[in-house]
């Protein structure tokens, strides 16, 4: 069996029509593979088209102000990716004249981008030999070959990057690899693929060894950790609230927030009354508060699962520079916050 021959004649009847697919500008394919990273299209689609009508060249995204850049990419997650992007924008107009590198050795030195982002722009818009590996493909290689080494092993990406490189069409760099993605997301989906209509089926080892659900194999991730956030939502008697920029590393670096308390449990309205009492912030207020969830709202990132209650503090005066509640729409703040703020009336 051919399998590249036949991923691409698959692809050739099923593919999805999506808007970056009809160019080979590196800019567009950039701005798409980073938006989809960890995405899937029909969530990050929206968000590719609000791009490109908001900074239609790289120019634009490079002379925008971070801020903006984080407000358009609110609610898809992994914000890190949006601050690289801003950084990469600004780079290859300040560096490189606003073109954007050619080559694969050239375009993995750029910051955000990883082997298989600089994979997919080489081949996609340059039409360069090198062979993606996401998600979808280990999928699919690991199914039909029946391969069992763990995805997420240095000898697993060592591995399947080598097979990949096999497989690619020398002459249709770019029509394989977004074949064989294709057929990952489409076909050979993680949960009930199309086993019975799939043309790699004869050749398939997890099909005929009735291994599809084994394949691929993932090493377990670490654990979990719980964080228990408070924040407070503190409102002056014209209704003026005050947020913070979370300048340190990890989680939202960058976005906006309630100033934040965390705990090393979910409080108590009698312990929040203790904690307010030694609070640095709190202790000098003259307050009333109630509690907006008595159930902690858990909010779940990758590697940890955040437990929230947002504390309504109601004071006279603001202790600092306050902002209208009208204006924090202008503010990317996490979906956590943006939830709040759907459901709360200031």
């Amino acid at each position: 069996m051919n399998f590249s021959k036949n991923v691409i004649n698959w692809y050739s009847d099923n593919k999805r029509d999506l808007p970056w697919r009809h160019t080979i500008k590196p800019y567009y394919i950039w701005l798409s593979e980073i938006i989809l990273q960890q995405t899937q299209v029909k969530q990050g689609l929206p968000y590719y088209e609000s791009f490109v009508k908001a900074f239609p060249t790289v120019f634009d995204l490079a002379e925008s102000e971070e801020q903006n850049v984080l407000k358009l990419w609110q609610g898809l997650g992994y914000y890190s990716r949006a601050r690289n992007l801003h950084y990469t924008a600004k780079y290859i107009v300040k560096e490189l004249d606003g073109i954007f590198p050619n080559t694969y050795k050239e375009i993995i030195k750029l910051k955000g981008i990883g082997d298989y982002t600089a994979s997919a722009i080489a081949s996609i818009a340059f039409g360069e030999v090198a062979a993606v590996v996401d998600g979808n493909v280990y999928r699919v290689l690991s199914r039909f070959y029946g391969i069992d080494t763990p995805i997420n092993t240095t000898k697993g990406i060592k591995e399947f990057k080598a097979l990949a490189t096999e497989l690619i069409d020398q002459k249709q760099p770019a029509l394989f690899n977004q074949a064989i993605m294709e057929f990952g997301a489409q076909q050979c989906k993680p949960k009930n693929p199309y086993c019975i209509l799939c043309p790699l089926q004869s050749g398939c080892v997890a099909f005929q060894k009735n291994k599809i659900s084994e394949l691929p194999v993932k090493l377990k991730k670490l654990k979990v950790k719980k964080r228990y956030f408070n924040y407070l939502v503190i409102i002056d008697s014209d209704r003026n609230t005050i947020i913070e920029k979370r300048i340190q590393k990890g989680i939202w670096q960058n976005l906006y927030q309630f100033p934040l308390i965390e705990t090393e449990k979910s409080i108590t309205i009698s312990e929040f009354k203790l904690l307010a009492s030694e609070n640095e912030f709190l202790k000098h207020l003259n307050f009333e508060f109630n509690l907006f969830n008595e159930t902690d709202i858990v909010h779940k990132l990758s590697h940890q699962h955040l437990y929230t209650k947002f504390w309504i503090i109601e004071v006279n005066s603001l202790p600092r520079k306050g902002i209208s509640p009208n204006s924090i729409k202008d503010y990317p703040v996490p979906a956590l916050i943006n939830e709040f703020l759907s459901k709360f009336k200031f």
